[in-house]
This record gives structure tokens, C-alpha cells and sequence, in this order.
């Protein structure tokens, strides 16, 4: 097994100066920015006077980022680690779209609040979007969850997070908190999303897929009329089959024919609603998708929707995880395609790997990480992680290993579905899940 040293340090260059930190989320006095003078903090806390003007997203936005649930879909790729921390592409984690995704929107306040399984995801947070040039008020900031004499317990989700830490969140004078799930596949311009949200003068603006097909996303389907207004949402709408939006149809303005869309989890809600229904309107409420969408709904707020018709995979399935990887190996502009965007670069953790050693091996079709050496191999079609050592004789066929522990295994009796955890291994849609630190033995037979 091929061990090599990790970095003590990294640098980056990013279109935005970016800080990050970590607190336990104690309450402290507010603080206020060091390099501007309380009265010039609080003037600039004021919205402009015309309503059509409005400060630039990166003095005016804060990005809210969850790492992922305590259900994932993704299991047991998720047993030691959250969905976020997940490996993809060989060199990134899955939060890093989403971060990435900020940073090319102009957005450099990121706060990623993260609970469940999260010390992966903790770490390369801290590793990947620290040292880098320091603006005044650019940062990827991690918030872990905590308990204190307000709260006993964990955060219960998503809107009891964000309520639980509104007093770290608020210390900037920003607009409009954009609510972002951290283990989703896709490349956003969230300015344009902002600039929707603030042209309609929107309380809570969501963002929809246009591109779902028939399949269920998991956060619930908007009824929306004319002027994509939303008028109602549902977990799962009573019709069957379900009519969804495509690019083409969202062009059309029939509510009677498209009557439903699917949200994205992504929203863009007022500082001052996002406080109010936390606090005042919604105070138990524990989910922003089922609980405080809803009731926004309910009170007669100006609920917005917007019409994204790109690519994206919320990483519903094992099954999706995996196709998602092997549509890096294609020469396609069907899967996800921004790995190689110049004008849209992915950022991570430079982990200063030697390069790869590739001895007499056949490789087709395949993406290669940092580090690995291959001998008198032959891989094709596959996704092959870091630090990964592939000797004489072995053959990986459309497969996608995560790591130096991921081992050359075949589901020979193709079995659906199967818990062999106790062996090291599961298998989810007849795909196999080699665990981490998992040791298969040789000539094991799967």
C-alpha cells in the first residue's frame, strides 16, 4: 500500500480572498469588522434608497452551506464521513462544487455549517480554503454544530442550525442569505439567481430544475403560475403521472399544463423574513423545506420561483454517485463538465502529490489522480483515486476507486443487494462499496 506524506501547507489562487475559520459557536459579543468605523458599518447596514440598486453580491450575500443529514443517500459511502467530505473525480470532494460554485458568483462570505459525521469535511475545509490572500471580509468560515444553555441538543435541522447560530450569521450588514445543500453535482451563477430574487423583490426565491425528468429530488414540488410565483407546495403531489418543466416548457406560460416543478433545496431569502420566520413566525420549526416553505406560503409571502435548466444530480442514489463519476471519463457534454472549465474553475486542496508512475499499463477512457503508480495494468473506462497502487496483471473495468484502500473486486453472482459489512463490503443497485480501511483478502470472490 503506497503511503505518501500529507502537506503541512497549501496555496491557492482564487478570483475571491477567501478566510476560513472554525468556532464551536459559543455566544460571544457581536464583532464588528476591525477596519471600518462603527458609524460607517452601520450606514452601510441600510438599504439603498433605490430599490432597483443594489450593493454587489460579495458586500451584500452570505452563503449558508450544509455539509449533509444524518440519512444519506449515499451510504455506506458515508458511514465515516458526511456527503459533503465524499471523494469525486479522483481529486475533489463534493462540497467543493458548491464552494467553488460561490466563489465564481462573487460570493466570499461562506459559512458551512456542518454536524453529522463531519470531521472529514471540518478538516478539508480547513485545509483547502485557508492561507489563501486575505480580503477584509472574504471567508469560508465552518460552524460546528454545539450545545449550550439555550440548546441541550444537536441541531434538528436545517432552519433549527441557522435559527441556533443567527447571531453569527447576522454580523455582517448582508441582504440575503443563500441557503445551499453542500453534496449536490452542478455549475450556478448565483448572481443571476440573486438578481431574479431582487428584480422581483421576492421575500424567498427557490431555485427549480427544469432538466429532472421524471424522478423525485427529494425536496418537494412547486406550484407556480404564470409568473413563477409559487403558489403551493407539496412533498409529493397527489397526480399521477407527475407533469414536470422542461427547458423548452418553461418558456410557456400555461399553469394548467406545467402546474409543478422541483425545487433544488437552493433558496435566497431576506435577512430580515429568513429572521423573522426562525424566530418569530416559525420558532420550533426544525426544516426550512417542509416546515418553513410552507408556512412562508401560508402567511401570503412573496414566494418566488427560478428556472435553472442545467446540469445537476443531487446524488440521489449509489447508483447516480457512480454514473456521475464515470461521466468524467467521457467525452461528453452530457454529465458534469466543469472539472475542466477554465472560465469556471473547481477549487480543493492542493495536496502536493508526486505525479502519477504509469509502467507498460493500458489506460482508455479513464481519469487518474495524483500519486498513483500503475504497473502491467489495465484500466479502462474508470475513475481511479489518489495514492492508488494497481500491480501486474490486475484489470479495472468501469469502476470508480476512491483511494489507496479501494481494492479490484467483481460482483460475480450479480447480486442486487447486499450488507456484508461485516466483510468489508456492501452492495447497493449491484454496484460494490469497498468500506473505508475496509482489507478485502486475496482472491476473495464477491
Amino acid at each position: 500500500m503506497l503511503q505518501l506524506p500529507l502537506p503541512t501547507s497549501a496555496t491557492l489562487t482564487a478570483k475571491l480572498p477567501i478566510l476560513r475559520l472554525v468556532r464551536s459557536c459559543q455566544n460571544p459579543p457581536l464583532r464588528f469588522p476591525s477596519s471600518a468605523p462603527l458609524s460607517v458599518f452601520i450606514s452601510n447596514s441600510q438599504k439603498p434608497e433605490n430599490p432597483n440598486v443594489f450593493p454587489p453580491v460579495n458586500q451584500s450575500v452570505a452563503a449558508i452551506v450544509f455539509g449533509d443529514g444524518s440519512e444519506s443517500r449515499l451510504y455506506p459511502l458515508t458511514k465515516k464521513r458526511s456527503g459533503g467530505a465524499v471523494p469525486i473525480a479522483t481529486n475533489y470532494r463534493l462540497i467543493d462544487v458548491v464552494v467553488s460554485n460561490c466563489i465564481n458568483s462573487n460570493i466570499s462570505k461562506i459559512y458551512a455549517l456542518t454536524q453529522f459525521n463531519s470531521t472529514s469535511l471540518n478538516s478539508h475545509l480547513f485545509r483547502a480554503y485557508s492561507g489563501l490572500s486575505l480580503g477584509k471580509e472574504g471567508f469560508v468560515e465552518v460552524i460546528a454544530a454545539y450545545q449550550s444553555s439555550e440548546g441541550l441538543g444537536w441541531f434538528q435541522g436545517t432552519a433549527d442550525a441557522i435559527r441556533r447560530c443567527l447571531w453569527v450569521l447576522e454580523e455582517y450588514p448582508i441582504l440575503d442569505f443563500l441557503v445551499l445543500p453542500g453534496h449536490h453535482l452542478y455549475r450556478m451563477d448565483y448572481q443571476k439567481l440573486i438578481e431574479a430574487h431582487r428584480n422581483n423583490n421576492a421575500d424567498i426565491t427557490i431555485s427549480v430544475s427544469c432538466a429532472l425528468g421524471n424522478r423525485d429530488p427529494g425536496f418537494g414540488f412547486l406550484k407556480v403560475n404564470s409568473k413563477n410565483q409559487v403558489l403551493e407546495f407539496s412533498e409529493r403531489p397527489d397526480r399521477e403521472p407527475l407533469n414536470f418543466m422542461t427547458a423548452e416548457d418553461s418558456m410557456k406560460s400555461s399553469n394548467d399544463a406545467y402546474p409543478y416543478v422541483a425545487s433544488m433545496g437552493i433558496y435566497v431569502i431576506k435577512r430580515d423574513i429568513m429572521t423573522k420566520l426562525l424566530t418569530e413566525f416559525f420558532p420550533k420549526a426544525n426544516e426550512i423545506t417542509n416546515e418553513i416553505i410552507p408556512g412562508a406560503i401560508s402567511m401570503g409571502m412573496k414566494v418566488q420561483s427560478y428556472k435553472f435548466d442545467g446540469y445537476w444530480e443531487d446524488m440521489r442514489s449509489i447508483e447516480a454517485f457512480y454514473q456521475a463519476n464515470m461521466d468524467v471519463t467521457k467525452r461528453s457534454t452530457l454529465g458534469f463538465n466543469s472539472f475542466y472549465d477554465k472560465d469556471s474553475p473547481l477549487y480543493t486542496l492542493p495536496r502536493c502529490l508526486p505525479p502519477t508512475v504509469i509502467t507498460d499499463a493500458d489506460v482508455t477512457d479513464s481519469v487518474i489522480g495524483d500519486g498513483c503508480i500503475l504497473n502491467r495494468c489495465k484500466v479502462k473506462g474508470s475513475v481511479v483515486g489518489m495514492r492508488t497502487r494497481i500491480e501486474d496483471g490486475a484489470v479495472i473495468e468501469d469502476s470508480v476507486l476512491m483511494g489507496s484502500d479501494i481494492y479490484q473486486i467483481v460482483n460475480k453472482e450479480n447480486v442486487q443487494e447486499g450488507n456484508r459489512e461485516a466483510d468489508g463490503f456492501v452492495i447497493s443497485e449491484r454496484i460494490v462499496i469497498v468500506l473505508k480501511s475496509a482489507i478485502i483478502p486475496d482472491c476473495s470472490i464477491i
